[in-house]
């Protein structure tokens, strides 16, 4: 097995609205990859067609196996977290320990109550008891003790704060990522997630308009501040993006050698939030698809 995920020509619509229009896609062991889109990008319609949760045309492959008619076996090797994620108000912790230890042939109880051990969360109290930050941090040990090979992460921190969001994504790494390990993550805190991705994916309408390495970012997409006195030089150099500064503009390019852009002025790799705002914000006649989520 080459790839976690295989896509290809993946479609979907609701009605004349298309949610997926011919998206290709191939996510290999051990990636970090973040799925990011503004709302109605098609982003939930990606997520359910992995998760076997909506049918979609095309051909589509998680773990080497048909999400949709296998989806049962492949759930055993698959883990997945969403904002919507809701426990059982009456629920007790140790009876959450206990179900999952008896219904997931892949959960290691020892390796939860570690985790556990490491929060403030009392194994008597009830999930009503417990604030949203506990309440994630117990999903999040729950999920951690499944060996799943696939970690599919659907705005997984919404509604925390910045010390909870820090915390997860700091155990994320630390307690459950490895090279055999796979995260898909979607977000609209890119800021966040930046530093932690190996791959990025844009969508937009239905269809992927970006997919790189971070690593390749730097080689592909330059930003530069110019002053007034250069704006007319480097907008002639097509610029794909521009937002007004202090004293100038900053302008992001695609393609342009910053050997060229230096002789302008100041040269940086673009932040990922300003690279996705500079995608996004591409005409939309130059992007065909719906706007379905």
């Amino acid at each position: 097995m080459d790839s976690v995920i295989r896509a290809r020509g993946l479609r979907k619509a609701y009605g004349k609205t298309q949610a997926l229009g011919g998206v290709d896609l191939d996510v290999a062991p051990g990636q970090i990859l973040g799925l990011i889109g503004p709302n109605g990008a098609g982003k939930t319609t990606l997520l359910k067609g992995i998760l076997g949760l909506a049918q979609v045309e095309g051909d589509l492959s998680v773990l080497g196996m048909n999400p949709h008619r296998q989806r049962s076996q492949m759930l055993e090797r698959v883990s997945f977290i969403a904002d919507t994620a809701i426990l059982p108000r009456w629920l007790k912790v140790q009876n959450a320990l206990r179900y999952m230890e008896h219904v997931h042939p892949r959960f290691n109880r020892a390796k939860a109550e570690a985790f556990l051990e490491r929060t403030d969360i009392r194994r008597d109290s009830q999930v009503r008891e417990l604030s949203k930050g506990m309440i994630t941090q117990l999903h999040l040990a729950l999920i951690m003790a499944i060996d799943s090979k696939l970690l599919v992460l659907d705005e997984p921190t919404l509604g925390l704060d910045i010390l909870y969001r820090k915390q997860f994504y700091r155990t994320l790494l630390d307690d459950y990522f490895d090279e055999q390990k796979t995260i898909l993550i979607t977000t609209h805190q890119v800021e966040e997630i930046e530093n932690l991705l190996t791959h990025v994916v844009f969508i937009k309408n239905g269809k992927l308009c970006l997919q790189a390495e971070m690593n390749d970012l730097e080689h592909r997409y330059t930003e530069l501040h110019v002053g007034q006195e250069q704006v007319l030089s480097a907008q002639a150099l097509n610029p794909i993006h521009t937002r007004p500064i202090l004293g100038g503009k900053a302008m992001i390019f695609e393609g342009v050698t910053r050997t060229q852009l230096a002789a302008l002025g100041e040269t940086r790799t673009p932040a990922l939030a300003d690279l996705f705002v500079a995608k996004m914000e591409t005409p939309r006649s130059a992007t065909a698809g719906g706007d379905h989520e």
